[in-house]
């Protein structure tokens, strides 16, 4: 869902704020970023342009526009990792796995969260994207893969309780989901949410990261961990 402050930049400029934040670009790796749904939820593909091997995160809808940049890249979806569970994250994962065959995964803490799709919709005024089956949970000390792209997952409660970001040790990339964004965190008054957990995550995992880590939120522009370290009102320490 929506984080605790709205982004005043322009969504559109993706290729400038990529350039700006990426002066490292692993060559090797695709990473498309795009809004997706009427809460234009950031969507993920991460490609590796040796084996084609790919994984989406977040596509929340919009799954012809997520097909579309694969076939532009050719590449095989092996997997399709969700954040959490709300809908503009979620909404089109089934039928991403319909047309790709790629599994499902999500932390099993927010299980109880996707059996509430049909109430999460009436929430926001979209159309209910029916059940949604997870194929595998994921948690600390696993690991998701493109390739030869590797990014280990975190487990951050407080957004929600089964909140994740995902971790690029190589690229210095992390995908946030909707713990942190630019200048602002994860909203926490709506089921699951915590304020408590959601400030242990951000300080006991999230600003452990080196702060030349990029930071690819659920919602708005990208950022920095050294950015947010220093400037973000929820995390200056006073």
């Amino acid at each position: 869902m929506e984080h605790m402050i709205q982004p005043s930049c322009n969504l559109c400029p993706w290729w400038f704020r990529i350039l700006e934040c990426y002066p490292r670009y692993n060559k090797t790796m695709i990473h498309e970023i795009f809004p997706v749904g009427p809460l234009r939820c950031n969507c993920s593909i991460i490609g590796d342009e040796s084996t084609r091997e790919a994984m989406v995160i977040d596509p929340g809808d919009d799954i012809d526009d997520v097909l579309a940049l694969l076939r532009k890249h050719n590449l095989q979806v092996k997997q399709i990792v969700i954040t959490h569970a709300h809908i503009d994250h979620v909404g089109g994962a089934m039928k991403l796995r319909a047309a790709t065959g790629a599994p499902i995964l999500l932390n099993q803490n927010d299980y109880t969260l996707l059996k509430m799709l049909d109430v999460q919709a009436a929430w926001v005024g979209m159309a209910a994207p029916g059940a949604v089956e997870i194929d595998q949970s994921i948690n600390t000390g696993d690991t998701v893969k493109a390739g030869e792209h590797a990014a280990s997952v975190l487990h951050t409660p407080g957004h929600t309780e089964g909140s994740i970001c995902l971790y690029f040790p190589a690229e210095k990339t992390l995908i946030a989901g909707d713990t942190l964004f630019a200048g602002s965190i994860g909203r926490t008054d709506l089921p699951g949410g915590s304020m408590q957990k959601i400030m242990q995550s951000l300080h006991g995992s999230v600003l452990a990261l080196p702060d030349e880590t990029v930071v690819v939120p659920g919602h708005g522009p990208l950022t920095t961990i050294g950015e947010e370290r220093e400037s973000n009102p929820f995390l200056v320490r006073r």
